[in-house]
This record gives structure tokens, sequence and C-alpha cells, in this order.
């Protein structure tokens, strides 16, 4: 069936040059042609992009504080998959788990230094810095840990179904952080098996 249809194709265009070398040429004109208005370009307005991601990024401390998992659960996309400062790999059920239970808690949540870096008008990548006071989590065997400090995360966004998803996040504690801001930080929650503080529900969403 293929041949077929490439034997016709090749039929008809033999036919069409036969023709146009028969017709007498065009006569010149001084018309210009019209412009392509169809460059391809993509516009896409930044600002509102990143207005968008930055509202997101700074409802995390409420998240936090409220134990908002339906939060969680809207900005998170259902594939999400993070990793948390002490390495280990979370993703949205996680998150929401430790929303839910209240596995998180912390004096203060400060989201400071963020950044937001347009790809397309359906991709962003965020990064920011997470100062955390008076942290903790606490793990399934009923352990406390103490998840105060500071962190350097970076949070990738995707549009979907007209919306904003987190669709990947990664945070790390900051070794020797700015003297200015001496209080620590992370903006989530780790996996129950690992020590520390991230941006695991918040870990990258809001």
């Amino acid at each position: 069936m293929k041949r077929k249809a490439f034997s016709v194709a090749l039929s008809l265009m033999f036919s069409v040059v036969l023709l146009s070398s028969c017709q007498p040429a065009a006569k010149e004109t001084n018309v210009a042609p019209a412009p392509n208005t169809n460059s391809g370009k993509e516009t896409v307005d930044k600002a509102a992009i990143g207005a968008a991601l930055l509202r997101i990024e700074n409802d995390w401390p409420r998240v936090m504080k409220e134990k908002d998992a339906e939060a969680v659960r809207r900005v998170e996309a259902d594939d999400a998959i993070f990793v948390y400062p002490d390495g280990g790999l979370g993703d949205k059920g996680q998150d929401v788990k430790d929303m839910e239970t209240g596995a998180l808690s912390a004096d203060s949540i400060e989201m400071t230094d963020l950044k937001v870096n347009v790809l397309s008008g359906d991709a962003a990548v965020v990064s920011g810095r997470t100062i955390v006071k008076n942290g903790k989590y606490k793990t399934t065997d009923g352990k406390s840990i103490d998840i105060s400090g500071q962190y350097r995360f970076i949070d990738t966004f995707a549009k979907r179904n007209g919306e904003w998803k987190l669709v990947s996040g990664a945070s790390v504690p900051v070794r020797q952080p700015p003297a200015a801001s001496a209080s620590p930080a992370a903006k989530a929650s780790p996996t129950t098996t690992a020590s520390p503080a991230g941006k695991a529900s918040p870990s990258s969403t809001p």
C-alpha cells in the first residue's frame, strides 16, 4: 500500500514538472513579498510566570505552619520526584503524608534569595534559600530530628492543563550560611528514613 501511494505521488510530481516547464515565464513585478508573520517564536510573559511561581514558593511557610496537605496535593505533580537534604528520594505521597501527620514543625520558616528562570511558556526553574528556626521532623519510630538550618533548593515547574505543577525539587544544607542570617533552614520534610530537612512537602511546593 505504501509503495503504491509512493508511485502515485511520484507520477503526479513528474506531471507537475512537465506542465510547469511548458508554461511561459511569469512577468516580473515590483510587489514586495508579504512579510512572514509566522516566525515560530513563542511569546512568553516571563513577568507573569515569575509572579505565579513566586506566589507558590512564598506560600510554603504557611503550608507547613497550617499543615495544609491540600496545597501540597494541588501544587505537586503526581509523578513528582524530590531529593532531600540527606540524599534520600521522596515523592508527592511522602510530602502529603508528612503534612497530614504533622511530621514537620518549626518556630519560623523564611524563603529568601528566590530567583525564577523561565525556560518557556510551560517550564521554569526556581532557586532559593530556606531558613528554618527550631525545626523538627518526627520519624515513624517516634524520634525527633532537628532540621534547623539553612538550605539551598532548586525546583522545576511544568505547566500542565493550564496549571503550574512542581515536577521535581532538590535541596542541600548550607554549610557556611551568611552571617546576616544566622538561623537555619529547610523547606520541607525529609524522608522518614532520613535525618534532616529539606523542602520535602514544601521541598518545592506551596
